[in-house]
């Protein structure tokens, strides 16, 4: 969407290492065929279009020494963000024991084997010694589940679509939690006064995920605004008018085109402010906006369209999903965003949610070209700000949102369709989306509600529900999904069934 963006692809110098467990008692012939079968497993998912990250093979282990090593060498490499384990033949799990007690990557536990049919006519038992996944994978998810490792388990054939898409959604997930392990998020200013939900344990969160959440004055982020050059605004102010249609009273000679100037002065100047901190993510507050003029709207959308995560009123927790929802969609069709549920249509049969911000919806949700206007805003004591308007594609849709309950941090995800409006919104100056909630409007607010769930959330449009929940066991974290299976009284007694395990989980 934008010209400006310094950030590299979140799939850039990552890897995937894939593990194949063995032992010596098969021989030297044994062993070169596994490592020769275990090559062209991991070739097939490494060559997957579904599969984002590069897949490493690494040499058949065989004993608990070379386990351990190889697992201590995952964890030491910033490079290897997840670990792929198939038993291809049997590999006794007492020699895992010592690797998994210190294993800190994410896992996949691939149940597989070389070929996709039996040849029945040739099977003899040296064709049975080879091919032991069945059994051998049965052995490792023993030691596995008696450890209680975190892990997703697939099962197929390497070379089958649903097993690379599989395999792609963990990836994608392996890749947002490593972007959760090193992100830095700035908030400029602090969260909006009087608010729950936006509050939250950041010393928790850097424990839990890894993320770093700190604060900077408003008037450090005013300081680089001030200092911006006319010759970086004019050049941004062109690129504006090449990629949106902008209002006639913004273009050079218009009425408001100084307005569009300052809008550009934020962009950049928040956007050096971002690069040279290495920060990922940030949030601002309307009650806090120290010297600008306006509060920060085009260019908000515009930094999240190339990537970065961004709250709205100070709310770090959101800032946090969108950047990792950007990561995990890398690449896909589609787009992620701040959002809020704002107003709904209760019309019997057709229920659906509007949803909105005072003006930073990023525009990957759109195919279609924004407008880029001017409008009053009616809070924040400011000059009016300019914005993107337009409305999110139609779609498949996922909105996750994420809350600090005092003892744990707790996702919610509703599956959502993406609707084209009934009718104009002419006179709805923002980016905005309108979708119907799984399985329907009464199910999915009144589970929200229970869940105690954030008004502010991601809306992704590239991802589905299963990359989340790969996120949330790597993580360790809660995750609630209401979809087109979820009844009222299913989600209470799963909200009570979690509160007792995450209690015995984490400790009285």
């Amino acid at each position: 969407m934008t010209s400006g963006s310094t950030q590299p692809s979140p799939f850039e110098g990552r890897e995937i290492w894939f593990l194949t467990g063995s032992q010596d008692l098969y021989g030297d012939d044994v062993l070169a065929q596994v490592a020769t079968q275990s090559q062209q497993v991991a070739a097939a998912l490494g060559g997957a279009s579904a599969v984002p990250v590069r897949v490493v093979w690494k040499p058949v282990l065989k004993d608990s020494e070379s386990i351990r090593r190889a697992i201590l060498d995952a964890n030491a490499d910033d490079r290897c963000i997840g670990l792929i384990a198939w038993m291809h033949t049997f590999s006794p799990a007492k020699m895992w024991i010592r690797g998994l007690d210190v294993l800190s990557t994410p896992l996949l536990q691939l149940h597989t084997q070389a070929n996709v049919e039996l040849p029945y006519d040739a099977i003899d038992m040296d064709f049975m010694n080879l091919n032991q996944a069945a059994h051998g994978d049965r052995e490792f998810g023993y030691i596995l589940s008696r450890m209680n490792v975190p892990r997703k388990v697939v099962v197929g054939h390497a070379t089958h679509e649903r097993v690379q898409a599989q395999v792609g959604a963990w990836a994608r997930a392996a890749a947002g939690y490593a972007e959760l392990r090193g992100l830095r998020l700035a908030r400029f200013g602090d969260n909006m006064r009087n608010v729950a939900v936006t509050e939250g344990d950041k010393t928790e969160a850097e424990v839990r995920f890894g993320v770093s959440v700190n604060t900077w004055g408003v008037n450090d982020l005013v300081a680089r605004v001030d200092a911006v050059s006319d010759a970086d605004v004019d050049l941004l102010v062109k690129e504006y008018e090449e990629l949106y249609d902008v209002a006639p009273e913004l273009r050079a000679g218009g009425e408001r085109h100084e307005s569009l100037r300052y809008g550009a002065r934020i962009e950049v100047g928040l956007r050096s402010f971002l690069d040279e901190g290495g920060f990922g993510a940030f949030t601002t507050s309307f009650e806090d906006l120290g010297g600008l003029r306006q509060l920060p709207g085009l260019a908000v959308q515009r930094l999240m369209a190339d990537g970065y995560g961004f709250g709205a009123e100070g709310d770090w927790k959101t800032a946090v999903l969108v950047r990792v929802a950007k990561v995990m969609g890398h690449g896909l069709p589609g787009g992620a965003s701040l959002m809020e549920d704002y107003t709904y249509d209760l019309t019997p049969g057709s229920e659906l949610i509007l949803g909105a911000h005072m003006l930073e919806v990023c525009p990957t949700l759109t195919t279609r070209r924004p407008r880029l206007e001017i409008h009053p805003l009616g809070i924040g004591d400011r000059e009016d700000p300019v914005r993107l308007v337009f409305e999110a594609d139609a779609g498949p849709g996922l909105v996750v949102a994420m809350s600090d309950m005092r003892d744990r941090f707790r996702l919610v995800a509703n599956v959502v369709d993406v609707v084209e409006a009934p009718h104009d919104l002419p006179r709805l100056p923002v980016g905005h989306a309108l979708w119907a909630p799984e399985p329907d409007l009464a199910t999915s607010a009144g589970a929200w509600l229970l869940a105690g769930a954030a008004h502010h959330t991601v809306m992704t449009t590239a991802l589905d529900v299963e990359v989340f929940e790969d996120l949330a066991r790597m993580s360790e974290t809660e995750l609630l999904t209401i979809d087109a299976t979820t009844t009222q009284r299913g989600f209470e007694r799963e909200l009570r069934w979690n509160a007792v395990y995450h209690r015995v989980a984490d400790g009285i």
